[in-house]
């Protein structure tokens, strides 16, 4: 099984930053790509940045210039600037993970970011 763990959210101010982290864990596991999902109230989870082990990051349109994802290995930060009211929702990370050749993907349990007015 893999561990995820997420930590960083809380409550700002539009125009403030938060980072939020990830770190995957799993014996004998690859970490083929992680990623930052969000959801808010009432609306469907949504990608926000992800990177491959070979590939640079790439971003939704919403947050692009703003949000900054990296990954090394098995953790992922995600710095978020400039946030904006409608940036409040449960950020989650995402693992895709393989060991002996079978792929599995796993959820962190999901930090709160809230940004008020």
């Amino acid at each position: 099984q893999v561990q995820v763990v997420e930590s960083g959210g809380g409550s700002v101010q539009v125009g403030e930053s938060l980072r939020l982290s990830c770190a995957a864990s799993g014996s004998g596991f690859s970490f083929l790509s992680l990623g930052w999902y969000r959801q808010a109230p009432g609306k469907q989870r949504e990608l926000v940045a992800y990177a491959k082990s070979t590939e640079g990051p790439e971003y939704s349109d919403s947050v692009k210039g703003r949000f900054t994802f990296s990954r090394d290995k098995n953790t992922a930060t995600l710095q978020m600037n400039s946030l904006k009211s409608e940036d409040t929702a449960t950020y989650y990370c995402r693992v895709r993970a393989a060991r002996a050749g079978e792929l599995s993907l796993y959820w962190g349990q999901g930090t709160q970011v809230t940004v008020s007015s």
